[in-house]
């Protein structure tokens, strides 16, 4: 894959920009995988949060991630259990500040889950 691939460039800087053009991307059966299950969500999510600490990625820069990634999920895509149904449902109601918590909440979610693996 070429750099403009990536939402993260060679020089570590992050384009959050980039999300919808990534998940766009990303494989069906893949997409579906992931979101099938909670506990699977959440142990990609871990990975994902680990590659991006690994790049040099701070909380703050982690969860402007996860606030465009939930952005994206709550508009694109249906949820799989009930898990990921509450999670739309409070990402829908929360204003900006609160999605923006919500988003920390889910990297540190993200952390534990991929501390524990």
């Amino acid at each position: 894959m070429t750099e403009q691939n990536h939402m993260v460039d060679k020089n570590g800087t992050l384009d959050t920009g980039k999300v919808n053009d990534v998940m766009n991307r990303m494989d069906t059966g893949e997409k579906e995988q992931i979101l099938k299950n909670f506990e699977e969500f959440k142990s990609y999510l871990g990975s994902r949060v680990h590659l991006g600490e690994s790049l040099g990625l701070g909380e703050e820069q982690l969860a402007k991630t996860a606030e465009k990634v939930a952005g994206y999920l709550a508009a694109h895509e249906e949820p799989r259990n009930a898990e990921e149904n509450l999670l739309r449902e409070l990402w829908n109601v929360g204003r900006d500040e609160e999605r923006h918590m919500l988003a920390h909440m889910l990297v540190r979610l993200a952390q534990k889950a991929n501390k524990a693996n």
